[in-house]
């Protein structure tokens, strides 16, 4: 083990958490940076106090970086010095009441649910159809019967295998970041219309439900860009107001707005921590609000004395 124990944090992220290449990659580079400016000042990872620490994140700041990058480090930082005291390579955890910048998080966009029944019915082919258009509007709309059913990011989409409808019933194994595994619903109408698109593309013989140009690759993410833009048109959507990860936030707010519970919806969207999944509570709140309004018994006292 090296004396800073980059290695074996980086070792243990990637076997334990099952992090990312990209992941690891950019924690090497954090910690890289924090025992340049630790080693100015003469002092290593073992030797840095809770000041110190504050001092770099500052440092940060004053450089310009963006309060999300900051609270990457910071993340970063925490997760490495825990790694450290539980490893005995130094006695504390300085990083343990470090606090993050506060982010402006820009609530996620989504469509109504009036808007995702009009995007669904426009990929329906018409019975004039050529064979290339029917299949094209057949993919389309498997790709969004199945993106709005299960919340799947693009990336676990396109990499479907043509094996995972053969989960249990009304059910689909999905592989997401960092190769984790998980189960996620699979609507009867998802189900229908990916049945209805590996019909048609039977003879393509390709071990993808979303094949690309040549059958042995999946469908790239520019091609399906292409598909899903042509999908609002026929909609009556604005083509900018629609993307994949638009189609992800209507599932999760959709669910909410129906009584869904958020550590489910973390286990369905394959967030790791729960505090990804809190964007959504907006919805919470406003149902909660909702709530009271309508059932608490004085809610309306004011507006009974008023009368």
């Amino acid at each position: 083990m090296s004396m800073d124990g980059v290695d074996a944090f980086l070792e243990m992220q990637a076997a334990e958490r099952g992090a990312a290449l990209n992941t690891l990659h950019a924690y090497g580079r954090d910690l890289a940076d924090l025992a340049a400016v630790l080693h100015a000042g003469g002092l290593t990872a073992r030797t840095a106090g809770e000041n110190d620490l504050r001092t770099y994140l500052s440092g940060l700041a004053r450089q310009g970086l963006a309060a999300r990058t900051q609270a990457r480090r910071l993340s970063c930082l925490k997760q490495y010095f825990l790694f450290l005291a539980r490893e005995g390579l130094r006695p504390d955890n300085p990083a343990a009441l470090l606090e993050a910048p506060r982010l402006d998080t820009p609530l996620p966009r989504f469509l109504s649910e009036g808007e995702v029944t009009d995007l669904l019915a426009a990929c329906i082919p018409e019975p004039d159809a050529t064979p290339a258009r029917r299949r094209r509007l057949l993919l389309a709309r498997a790709a969004l019967e199945i993106l709005y059913a299960s919340g799947l990011r693009i990336s676990e989409l396109l990499a479907l295998p043509r094996r995972a409808l053969d989960a249990a019933p009304g059910m689909m194994l999905v592989r997401g970041k960092g190769g984790r595994e998980r189960m996620v619903p699979m609507s009867a109408r998802a189900r229908a219309a990916a049945r209805a698109l590996m019909d048609v593309d039977a003879g393509r013989k390709s071990p993808f439900l979303f094949p690309g140009r040549g059958a042995a690759r999946p469908m790239t993410r520019q091609g399906f860009d292409r598909i899903l833009h042509d999908a609002a048109l026929r909609a009556g959507l604005d083509p900018a107001r629609l993307s994949p990860h638009v189609l992800r936030h209507s599932f999760a707010t959709h669910l909410l707005a129906h009584g869904a519970d958020l550590r489910a919806l973390q286990v369905l969207l394959g967030h790791a921590d729960i505090a990804t999944t809190q964007i959504y509570t907006h919805v919470m709140l406003d149902r909660l609000r909702d709530a009271v309004a309508a059932h608490h018994p004085l809610s309306h006292a004011g507006e009974q004395a008023a009368g």
